[in-house]
């Protein structure tokens, strides 16, 4: 990846250019943005400047026009100096945009997501998103297909890779119950410990600080250096800052909105570098863990790894530009808060997809079953509807129950109930049993079957 080109020192452009120049910029409000946009130098230099102007002095005013509205933030960088942010007009849209939508409505309003059921349904579906992606980011590279059954059915991991996606639904499960509790050191190393376990060179590294300076952020790609953290003796103390930070209310100043509160914690934790491996993860978990803490629960629903898979050098470039300008983390903040707004979108898309997709099966299953509708309870009709557009599936009474957030008997009962009228096939592996789609699942639909007793 191409670093970004750092932009002119402001000392030196001051004292470069006519005293009655910048006596104009400073008296005539410059805006901070160009075309709606909230641009670095390395981008501005391509765009024609104003007239009159050159590319220089157009950065000089845009830079003047932000000093003026930037807040401190009690977050340093490595070598003291604080990180800032700015509140211009496309944080603002985003934030109220935010607000708006990750009040419930989206879920609550879905003829798709209406009972305690499907919202633990497709909770867990989430989770499972974001495990996988995630752990994508980092490196895994087991299909999405392979890694899901893996999770549906309980079944332990069985490669580096699946381990990756494994600990990270583990993590955002705890980070469930965790939403209650003050953030802490210890929490954070709990939550490492978590993703990292079983995927280190070095075993004792999981839930433990780094203890080398030879920790560097690079390229994938092409092996670029893009980031040397800070070095390990100072982690325990920024740890501890970025906690106090994590923990704040409303009334510290300046007042951080609990979104990008979120979001600055996901970029320190990235900007640290804290552990050996595993720092995206961690990082990505604590923005969930904040956001859930603040209230903001159908973030939960969310997978920000899902977009951020794709673009991963948008992401690494959002860093590059607070750490090349002044350490403004403006750009990092409207960076995160696009790829919250494309989750948000694409949460409501998937919710009217899988709206029209259950009315389509549900008229099927009505047409085809005959009669037996009534017989047959919500998550077996789920279950029917998923087995008719996946031949290749395969069910457990563990991945059943898993996937409803029901008991293991409820999830026993239902499966059985559907092998003994013909619409599974019911078999062995090893000591588990297993549940395959007919070959002539329409067929046998089609098909009216004796009254079976239990059905509810």
């Amino acid at each position: 990846m191409k670093l970004p080109l750092s932009p002119p020192r402001l000392d030196k452009l001051m004292v470069k250019f006519d005293p009655a120049i910048l006596a104009h910029m400073v008296s005539v409000p410059q805006p901070t943005l160009v075309e709606g946009a909230y641009l670095h130098w390395d981008e501005l230099r391509h765009r024609p400047s104003p007239e009159g102007l050159s590319h220089e002095q157009w950065w000089l005013g845009i830079k003047l026009a932000r000093l003026s509205q930037y807040q401190s933030l009690p977050l340093l960088d490595q070598t003291g100096q604080p990180f800032v942010f700015a509140m211009p007009e496309p944080v603002l849209r985003g934030l109220h945009f935010l607000d708006r939508d990750t009040a419930g409505q989206i879920l609550t309003d879905s003829p798709t997501v209406t009972t305690a059921q499907d919202r633990d349904r497709y909770l867990f579906s989430s989770l499972i998103e974001e495990a996988i992606t995630s752990s994508q980011l980092e490196g895994a590279s087991t299909t999405r297909r392979v890694a899901e059954d893996m999770l549906r059915q309980g079944r332990k991991p069985r490669d580096l890779s699946e381990r990756m996606i494994f600990n990270n639904f583990q993590a955002m499960q705890r980070i469930r119950a965790l939403r209650q509790e003050r953030l802490t050191p210890e929490l954070i190393l709990e939550l490492h410990r978590m993703v990292a376990l079983g995927t280190l060179e070095d075993p004792n590294d999981a839930g433990r600080l780094r203890e080398q300076d030879d920790i560097q952020v690079v390229d994938q790609r092409d092996g670029q250096v893009l980031h040397i953290p800070p070095r390990s003796s100072d982690l325990r103390e920024r740890l501890e800052r970025l906690c106090a930070f994590a923990n704040g209310s409303e009334q510290d100043s300046p007042y951080v909105h609990p979104i990008l509160r979120a979001i600055l914690l996901h970029f320190m934790l990235g900007y640290d570098h804290p552990f050996a491996d595993g720092n995206g993860r961690t990082a990505r978990a604590l923005f969930y863990w904040s956001v859930a803490r603040q209230g903001y629960w159908l973030m939960e629903y969310l997978s920000i790894s899902n977009i951020l898979r794709r673009a991963p050098g948008q992401y690494a470039r959002a860093y590059l530009h607070t750490e090349t300008d002044g350490n403004d983390t403006t750009y990092f903040l409207l960076h995160q808060l696009d790829v919250i707004l494309q989750a948000v979108d694409a949460l409501q898309k998937h919710l009217r997809e899988k709206a029209k997709a259950a009315k389509a099966t549900e008229k099927a299953l009505e047409s085809i079953i005959k009669g037996m509708r009534d017989r047959l309870n919500h998550r077996q009709v789920a279950l029917l509807g998923h087995a008719l557009k996946h031949a290749d599936a395969l069910y457990t009474i563990e991945s059943h129950r898993r996937s409803h957030a029901v008991a293991y008997a409820t999830a026993r009962s239902d499966l059985v109930q559907l092998a003994a009228i013909g619409l599974l096939d019911e078999g062995r592996r090893g000591k588990s049993l297993i549940y395959t789609v007919p070959a002539n699942l329409n067929q046998r639909l089609s098909t009216p079957f004796p009254s079976p007793g239990g059905m509810s």
